[in-house]
């Protein structure tokens, strides 16, 4: 815990201050700060190369394309894939997505077959798959949760299912859902899984072949990294039936006025100039989180959840919403009779960062009968005083209102 503790000072964001007051980040989940190695490693790209990558036998040309497939190896070694050319750098896990959906649902789908999703999805994880299915005539189905917040999917993985795709940890309600079950059950009826890695790459250590999934997306930015970069995974031989979605330089190897023969993977998902600068420093990212271990991370995460949750349990007329039994470094809560913007609001004056609103899954305040909530999410720079300064605040700020 104290060599985490010392990391603050690696992340120049958290040297400033906001109204007077030091800076408390507490949106991790939306995006992480980025420590000195990540800006640096973008800046000297910049800086000393600037080039793009692949095309051309210039010595630039050639030390950028090194640094861009090193880091692609580093991705593959950090999340545990097979093989080098089954991770698709794309824009984040947004656009992970969207190259999925419409990828995979023309390679494996026929009509009336089932991409089985669940009722609290990020909209990343919902929308490309609702214009997929209107696009190809394919099914939604959707798996409901408790109170608490846990997927209640017995049954539900049938012999109509072709995809599920969930994420790996709620984007609002924190749950860590039981994957490994799930991968199992959809494997035994020959239905492949996606996971939404965007809040669980960062946070736990991620093993792809002992998980067995088919399919993981995440983003550089929630993982210590520039924003603008992405990771699809795919296993080869899946990936190598499904077509391009977007067409241009780099994703073909032969092209005619009349048609074009697809580059070898995992180019021919890469239309265009990469984002060169940004794949580096994601490369610079996954160094720092691996210096520090992702078990030691976890750990101290979950010891700063456990902490937070008791804390706020005890604030008057506050309710968390997700209270299950495994969750990540996420709470969202509201509070009665304040609405979530004007309490971060207020915490904004004195210096605090945290998320109101939606968290892009509206479906997910439906189920829960709320339009909003307050958000606090950790990162490796957070510390039991951070979590006592803001619970302090909070209830000062909550006697206004009584």
């Amino acid at each position: 815990m104290d060599c985490l503790l010392k990391k603050r000072l690696d992340f120049p964001a958290l040297q400033r201050k906001v109204h007077g007051y030091p800076l408390v980040y507490l949106d991790s989940a939306a995006t992480a700060l980025k420590p000195k190695s990540v800006i640096e490693a973008v800046a000297n790209f910049d800086r000393q190369l600037g080039t793009t990558v692949h095309r051309g036998v210039y010595t630039t040309v050639q030390e950028a394309t090194t640094l861009y497939q090193e880091a692609r190896t580093k991705v593959q070694q950090f999340l545990g894939a097979k093989h080098f050319e089954e991770i698709i750098f794309t824009r984040g896990t947004t656009s992970s997505l969207n190259l999925l959906a419409h990828s995979f649902i023309p390679a494996f789908c026929k009509p009336a077959d089932v991409i089985l999703l669940s009722e609290i999805e990020h909209h990343s994880n919902l929308i490309p798959w609702q214009m997929a299915a209107q696009a190809y005539g394919v099914q939604l189905r959707f798996i409901p949760v408790n109170d608490q917040g846990e997927l209640e999917f017995d049954g539900l993985i049938d012999e109509k299912v072709k995809l599920v795709s969930l994420a790996h940890i709620s984007n609002v309600l924190g749950t860590l859902h039981p994957v490994e079950t799930l991968i199992q059950q959809a494997h035994a009826i020959g239905a492949y899984v996606c996971l939404d890695g965007a809040q669980s790459a960062p946070h736990l250590p991620i093993h792809l072949q002992q998980l067995d999934v088919d399919f993981f997306a995440c983003s550089g930015h929630k993982l210590y990294g520039p924003t603008g970069v992405g990771i699809l995974y795919g296993k080869k031989q899946l990936l190598e039936r499904m077509s391009p979605v977007e067409g241009g330089g780099d994703m073909l190897e032969l092209a005619t006025l009349q048609d074009y023969t697809p580059n070898q993977l995992p180019y021919k998902f890469e239309a265009g100039t990469p984002m060169i600068g940004q794949v580096i420093g994601l490369g610079a990212a996954i160094d720092y989180l691996q210096e520090i271990g992702m078990v030691k991370i976890a750990e101290y995460e979950s010891f700063l959840l456990a902490y937070a949750t008791e804390a706020l349990n005890k604030v008057k007329g506050l309710r968390i919403l997700g209270t299950a039994a495994h969750k990540g470094a996420i709470i969202s809560f509201v509070v009665e009779g304040v609405h979530p913007l004007d309490i971060a609001t207020m915490l904004d004056c004195r210096g605090f960062a945290l998320r109101s609103g939606h968290h892009c899954s509206q479906p997910t305040m439906q189920r829960f009968g709320v339009s909003a909530t307050c958000r606090i999410s950790f990162g490796v720079y957070n510390t039991q005083e951070d979590i006592d300064q803001f619970v302090y605040h909070l209830k000062s700020i909550l006697e206004i209102f009584q």
